[in-house]
């Protein structure tokens, strides 16, 4: 027994001695630059689209949607929100003449701590950011909606939102 843990041993010191040596005598060294540049877009451009930098030009994004396309966009939504002339508040508040309205400002519906203290309107720039990722547009609040990441499909939502209410707000 003392001949097979000896010979064992030997071995793990001779493959232990070879790698080292095969170390020393084939140096590599790593690239000074990556051999594949992969495009990624950077989160400073990620988060300056989600605060709603001013390079977002709403008479531009509002023309690439339609009225028709945000009705059909909006069924994602009405699972949550009503957005009729007297509908009910449902997991999310109604939405009916949210265009223009201050946000938190229904008084029959429990908002978050965060949306309850958000001070804006939901302009077309709010509601353009806000529906691009809610989470990052208004931290804490509990909406738990990932987010319009198409152009075309924020924009008709916008615009379907604003011909539902009283006095739909006048495109920029």
């Amino acid at each position: 027994i003392n001949k097979i843990i000896a010979s064992v041993l030997l071995t793990i010191v001779v493959i232990f001695i070879i790698n080292k040596s095969a170390d020393f005598i084939y140096l590599v060294e790593a690239p000074e630059t990556n051999a594949y540049v992969v495009a990624v877009k950077s989160e400073v451009q990620e988060s300056e689209k989600s605060e709603g930098s001013s390079d977002t030009d709403m008479n531009a994004l509002l023309a690439m949607g339609s009225i028709d396309h945000g009705k059909k966009i909006f069924g994602q939504c009405k699972a949550c929100h009503s957005v009729n002339k007297g509908g009910k508040n449902k997991i999310g508040p109604k939405l009916y003449n949210v265009v223009g309205r201050a946000a938190g400002f229904i008084t029959d519906y429990k908002y978050s701590k965060a949306l309850s203290s958000y001070t804006k309107n939901w302009s077309f720039e709010e509601l353009n950011g806000f529906l691009l990722k809610p989470s990052k547009w208004i931290k804490g609040n509990k909406m738990g909606f990932a987010g319009l990441k198409d152009d075309k499909d924020r924009a008709s939502i916008i615009l379907y939102l604003n011909q539902n209410g009283d006095n739909p707000q006048p495109l920029p």
